[in-house]
C-alpha cells in the first residue's frame, strides 16, 4: 500500500527509554515520523491515533499498540495518504512486535532496526526501568498539551531534551511528556469536587466586571474524557447576559484546565435570577 516508504524499527524492552530517545534516533536517520504506542507523531506533534497508554488494562494497551482494530488502522492509513511520509520509525519491545505492526498496517519490510543498547548505556536503561517500575511513569515523545486530552486525571510532567535533526544540523530543545497510564498499579490521581468549586468561586471573586452577583449552585460531573461543570447564577440587572455568561464560561474552562491538568469538556451556566437593587428576582422559564 505504501511501497515507497522507508520503514525503520527502534527496539528495546519495556521501560528502557525508547520513547525518550525516539526523536534522537529519528533525527540521526533523517526520519520525520514516529509510530509509538498507537500514535503517529510528526516531529513534536501527534497527527493521528490515540495513545495505547490510555487503555484500561495492559492487554488492551498491547492490542491498541499493534493496531489490531480496523478503525485504528484506517486512522493511520488516512494520515499516511494525507502526509505521504518518506520514512517512519516504529517503536516496539521486540522484533516480533514491530514486525506485527508493519504487517497490520501493510507497510514495506523493515529496512533497518536500531536496538536500545546501541544508543543507551546499561546504567541509563536501568534508571529508566526504575522510573517505570517504582513510579509508574512512562514517557511519550510529544509535548504535554498534545496528549492532555487523552490523559485527563493523570499526572503529566513536561520533559525537555536536546534533539538533532540529523548530521550537520544544530540541536534544539524538544519537549516530551511523562505520564502515568490508566493501568498503573501505583494508584489513582484524583481531585476533589471541592477543589473545582473553590477555583470557580475565586474566579468569580476576582471578576472585575462584577456582572455575576453570585453562584447559587456548582455541580461537577465526569463527562466523557473529562469533567462537566454546571452552575446556576444570579446576574446583575443591566448587563448583557449572553456576553457575561460566555466570558465566564471561557474563563472557568481555561483556569480549571490550567490549574488541575483536567480536561473540561463542558461548562454550562443557567441564569436563575437577576439582582435589582439588592433583590434577586427569579426568572421564569
Amino acid at each position: 500500500m505504501f511501497d515507497n516508504m522507508r520503514v525503520y524499527a527502534f527496539v528495546g524492552p519495556s521501560g528502557t527509554g525508547k520513547s525518550y530517545r525516539a526523536q534522537l534516533v529519528a533525527g540521526e536517520n533523517n526520519i520525520k515520523y514516529i509510530i509509538d504506542d498507537g500514535l503517529l507523531i510528526d516531529d513534536n506533534e501527534v497527527v493521528a491515533g490515540t495513545s495505547a497508554k490510555k487503555a484500561p488494562t495492559k492487554i488492551e494497551t498491547i492490542k491498541h499498540a499493534l493496531f489490531n482494530n480496523e478503525a485504528e488502522k484506517k486512522v493511520i492509513w488516512d494520515a499516511f495518504e494525507r502526509l505521504k511520509p518518506e520514512a517512519v520509525l516504529i517503536l516496539g519491545t521486540s522484533d516480533g512486535m514491530v514486525e506485527k505492526i508493519v504487517e497490520n498496517l501493510q507497510l514495506p519490510k523493515i529496512s533497518k532496526t536500531i536496538y536500545i543498547n546501541e544508543v543507551a548505556t546499561e546504567e541509563e536503561m536501568q534508571k529508566a526501568r526504575r522510573m517505570r517500575v517504582h513510579e509508574g511513569k512512562h514517557v511519550i515523545p510529544v509535548p504535554t498539551f498534545e496528549i492532555k486530552k487523552d490523559f485527563s486525571g493523570f499526572l503529566l510532567d513536561p520533559l525537555q531534551i536536546f534533539k538533532s535533526k540529523g548530521s550537520g544540523n544544530d540541536p534544539y530543545i524538544a519537549e516530551k511528556s511523562i505520564i502515568r497510564p490508566t493501568f498503573s498499579y501505583i494508584g489513582n490521581f484524583t481531585i476533589s469536587d471541592t477543589v473545582f468549586r473553590q477555583i470557580i468561586r475565586v474566579l468569580l471573586k476576582r471578576d472585575k466586571e462584577h456582572n455575576i452577583a453570585k453562584l447559587s449552585r456548582i455541580r461537577i460531573d465526569k463527562y466523557g474524557e473529562g469533567i462537566y461543570i454546571y452552575m446556576e447564577a444570579v446576574v446583575m440587572y443591566g448587563c448583557s447576559i449572553p456576553d457575561t455568561i460566555n466570558k465566564f464560561q471561557a474563563k472557568v474552562k481555561k483556569e480549571v484546565e490550567k490549574l488541575t491538568s483536567m480536561n473540561v469538556q463542558k461548562v454550562e451556566v443557567y441564569v436563575r435570577a437577576v439582582r435589582v437593587d439588592g433583590t434577586d428576582i427569579e426568572l421564569t422559564d
